[in-house]
């Protein structure tokens, strides 16, 4: 277990918190620069809620993280709330694991359905009821060099990218950096233990109409056709010399650091990464390459572990913390998530952070996992899916290997029983 430097042992509970009125136990999985920010973040509320005794602990990003917090949730040893992805929302409230919100309690905070995007606020619920309070989106999208992108004649009269429409109209955009660079066109991680390709695969996928499962998430519904294109799209861009080959995350990062790409692929999160490493950079949603510019998207959420007794002023409590961080939620976009909180989002100041609102529409079209027990961030739909489609997009495997892979793993993973249910 990871303890967060903000975090407060029990003796700096005593000591620190002297006299507090209410005790608040957090948990949540950021660390790196989303770590740091929400330490800004949670020493903010510190300061405006001085009676409020906050216990903040920080866990491994991934399955650990939801291993945890299942077995204290399961034991009777939750916190009061903590961060979960949307995608695993629903084997969390099938299994029992989490509370359901009160909508009156949020109120009372100042936070309704009216301060967020339908899309989110729906998949905030499961089978009627309010499970959780969105935080941001963290959705797929393009990085660019505008120098590199400049030169080969890519901008507008803005400095700004031009759209890239279509399969043919990415390729000229990639060729034309590559001739600019020498080296690549594309960065985007296919190997290591990532899961850009599975977030590549379900971006490209979802632009073309297509679905995973049935709507009622029981059986397959991959479409051969669009399964196909998409995996061909892909490995072509490395068989051609237009993508990167081989490489993990850490490399690509390091290489579009040194400028030696006009674009990469990733989440939108290592915004901080490249402005530090100060290259002339810039964001935007990822390309329309089959259709409308859908790109995979997960969301944090604040959610309430299960407890035997959620009453009194301490229960009250959690959600006046829910709504001061949704409210401080400017300072969390500066990471790059896109902030759920409509007030923020639409606000002047938010618009004024570049390039972090460059890529705010997606939020009105995030495309999350399906709603199954296997989905979601760090899931086993991911792993199992990138250990298909990065070989694919490496030429390592064959398209019809790889489809056909595609198939009998979301067969498995359907004909597995939730170990949580």
């Amino acid at each position: 277990m990871l303890l967060s430097a903000a975090a407060l042992s029990s003796a700096a509970l005593a000591s620190g918190c002297a006299g507090a009125g209410t005790q608040l136990r957090y948990w949540s999985l950021f660390t790196g620069g989303d770590g740091d920010t929400m330490k800004r973040m949670l020493a903010d509320y510190r300061a405006t809620h001085p009676g409020v005794g906050l216990e903040d602990v920080t866990l491994e990003w991934g399955d650990r993280y939801y291993t945890k917090l299942a077995m204290a949730a399961a034991a009777e040893r939750a916190p009061d709330v903590a961060i979960l992805h949307l995608g695993r929302l629903p084997a969390f409230a099938q299994g029992g694991l989490i509370d359901p919100i009160r909508p009156d309690l949020l109120q009372q905070a100042g936070i309704g359905s009216q301060h967020f995007p339908d899309g989110l606020w729906r998949r905030s619920h499961y089978r009627d009821q309010l499970f959780a309070v969105p935080l941001d989106t963290h959705p797929f999208v393009m990085y660019y060099n505008v120098e590199i992108c400049r030169e080969a004649g890519l901008l507008d009269e803005q400095d700004r990218l031009r759209p890239l429409v279509g399969p043919e109209g990415v390729r000229a955009a990639l060729r034309a950096a590559k001739e600019v660079t020498g080296s690549y066109g594309l960065l985007v991680e296919s190997a290591g233990d990532g899961v850009v390709p599975w977030r590549l695969f379900w971006t490209l996928y979802r632009q073309l109409g297509g679905d995973l499962l049935t709507p009622d998430g029981t059986r397959s519904a991959l479409d051969d056709a669009k399964l196909t294109r998409v995996l061909e799209f892909v490995q072509s861009l490395s068989r051609d010399g237009l993508a990167s080959t081989g490489m993990d995350a850490d490399a690509a990062i390091a290489l579009f650091s040194s400028e030696r790409a006009g674009f990469f692929w990733q989440g939108e999160w290592e915004v901080q990464t490249f402005i530090e490493a100060q290259i002339p950079f810039s964001m935007t949603p990822f390309p329309g390459v089959f259709g409308p510019p859908f790109a995979e998207a997960d969301s944090h959420a604040f959610v309430l572990p299960h407890q035997p007794e959620r009453t009194g002023n301490r229960h009250r409590m959690t959600y006046e913390f829910v709504a001061s961080l949704l409210r401080n939620s400017t300072m969390w976009a500066e990471g790059g998530h896109i902030p759920a909180y409509l007030p923020v989002t639409n606000s002047d100041e938010y618009a004024r952070m570049v390039p972090q609102s460059l890529y705010r529409s997606v939020i009105d079209d995030v495309q999350l996992d399906p709603e199954v027990w296997f989905a979601g961030s760090g899931s086993r739909l991911w792993t199992d899916m990138t250990a298909v489609v990065g070989p694919v997009m490496d030429g390592r495997m064959s398209v019809r290997q790889g489809a056909a892979e595609i198939r009998e793993l979301v067969q498995q993973l359907l004909d597995t029983p939730n170990p949580v249910a």
